[in-house]
């Protein structure tokens, strides 16, 4: 996989080791109906490392969804690790079993699957949705997100009422954890941009049977 990506000024792999910052720093924002989003901006330091890695050697596929009467591209590349299958670096096992530790009493299980998606330029997007499959769609649950490469805008909306929408630009190691209600009673999408915008990879982290 060959994918140009623009160095940041602040996360180069000169400049900086590949390295987890304490959670401490978290942030945490109550939005409604329960649901809340913690952000910690650079978790991982040196992402851009990360990034020519895993753009590099994970095994990513293009598939193709039926959408109403039609068969269509999936506007981004996937790649997903099963709670029984190695992550393919190992700083990503150390993050998964970071979060588990820092939310083992909130969450009260430990986060067991991992899946990428590959955003190759502006044209890739992922449409409006959430994570309501499995436990998802009825209970409370977490999905923790570490973004690299270039940022994209996460943008997250109510499904009812007209709270405010919140857009965060995630890239180059932000973290952002969607706890509570919020794949229940929120959906969230990276939307498509004219713009030119470089690659980014995001890596969720979900508990067991939440997807």
């Amino acid at each position: 996989m060959s994918v140009h990506l623009q160095m940041s000024l602040f996360d180069s792999a000169e400049a900086s080791p590949l390295r987890l910052r304490s959670l401490a720093a978290l942030r945490r924002t109550e939005l409604s109906d329960g649901a809340w989003i913690d952000l910690l901006p650079g978790w991982l330091t040196g992402s851009d490392a990360l990034f020519e890695d895993l753009a590099e050697h994970v095994p990513w596929r293009a598939e193709r969804r039926k959408m109403y009467d039609n068969v269509v591209s999936v506007p981004r590349l996937l790649a997903f690790y099963r709670e029984d299958e190695p992550l393919p670096h190992p700083v990503l096992a150390a993050a998964r079993e970071a979060l588990g530790a820092h939310y083992a009493e909130e969450l009260g299980e430990p986060f067991t699957t991992a899946g990428l998606c590959l955003y190759r330029d502006g044209r890739d997007s992922v449409a409006w949705h959430g994570d309501r499959l499995g436990r998802g769609s009825s209970h409370d649950t977490m999905v923790a997100i570490l973004s690299i490469g270039e940022p994209r805008p996460l943008l997250l909306r109510p499904r009812y009422g007209d709270a405010p929408h919140v857009r965060l630009p995630l890239g180059h190691g932000d973290l952002v954890v969607m706890g509570g209600s919020c794949q229940r009673t929120w959906d969230h999408a990276i939307p498509k941009t004219a713009r030119g915008a470089g690659p980014r990879i995001s890596i969720q982290f979900r508990p067991h049977n939440v997807g």
